[in-house]
């Protein structure tokens, strides 16, 4: 089953994908349906409401209010390979807020401070539950689905201090979505799938899931050792080598690019990039 989050008749709205079209949900947010404990794919198959077709800039981030949006860096080792880092042994996390998603087709957005915008094409894991202390082998009972993320990076502000989180927390420039699809539908945790990502039509990073580091079992219990997971969290599980810092010279995003975040089974995150204005 595939959601979507998207404006319809002027008010944020659920649906799920069909053949025909997008078949509406109603209102209330999909983080709502999974803090109840609905079953996505019986939920989705059983709905009722009306078949629509997407505004192509309808679509909304795919969770209205998020719980918590952890961030796994260095997770691919081609990545790290060209960062200024060592290898780590173990996962390193950080936050990414609400107030800096968009959806699919929306702007990122370069900040006016800084011209150093850059892409990373990820995975992201939306859970259903979670809890403290998770065994990994229990790890992916909890997640929901899987989705698409751009985590845009303001590279200057990133390395200002050892800790990231402001460069990774411009306005704007963490694009989320469109569809979250089911994990009933893809590999267990995710792995064997192809990732890839386009500026402006080439490819930039190519990389298969099962290439992570830590996978997506291991960093839930991880985390999960330190902080109490629940429904609606999202973990955002990394990003490998390609992208504009790791070039010689650095190629960074400017007004009027596109970028398109692809991967295998999950589908396309396309989002042009605007100057703030």
């Amino acid at each position: 089953m595939r959601y979507v989050h998207f404006m319809y008749q002027g008010q944020a709205t659920l649906g799920v994908r069909t053949e025909a079209g997008v078949r509406v949900l109603g209102h209330e947010p999909l983080e709502a349906l999974l803090k109840r404990g609905v079953d996505l794919a019986t939920y989705g198959a059983e709905a009722a409401g009306p078949v629509v077709e997407v505004g192509e800039h309808d679509y909304l981030p795919l969770l209205r209010e998020p719980g918590k949006i952890v961030c796994v860096g260095l997770n691919y080792a081609d990545h790290t390979k060209e960062s200024p880092y060592a290898q780590p042994d173990y996962p390193t996390l950080f936050p990414r807020f609400n107030s800096s998603l968009i959806g699919h087709n929306q702007p990122l957005v370069r900040p006016k401070v800084s011209d150093t915008l850059d892409y990373e094409g990820e995975m992201a894991v939306v859970l259903k539950s979670g809890g403290r202390h998770i065994a990994k082998a229990d790890a992916l009972k909890h997640v929901a689905g899987y989705a698409l993320f751009n985590e845009g990076s303001v590279r200057e502000y990133q390395f200002k201090s050892p800790q990231w989180t402001v460069g990774k927390n411009f306005d704007d420039t963490g694009a989320f979505g469109p569809d979250l699809v089911t994990a009933d539908e893809l590999p267990e945790g995710g792995k064997g799938l192809l990732l890839q990502t386009k500026v402006n039509g080439k490819v930039v990073q190519s990389v298969n899931t099962s290439d992570m580091l830590f996978d997506v079992a291991t960093i839930i219990s991880t985390l999960s050792q330190a902080v109490t997971l629940g429904a609606g969290d999202v973990i955002v599980s990394g990003t490998p080598a390609g992208v504009g810092f790791g070039m010689n010279p650095k190629v960074y995003l400017k007004a009027g690019d596109v970028v398109e975040v692809s991967i295998e089974g999950i589908g396309s995150l396309v989002n042009p990039v605007v100057d703030e204005a």
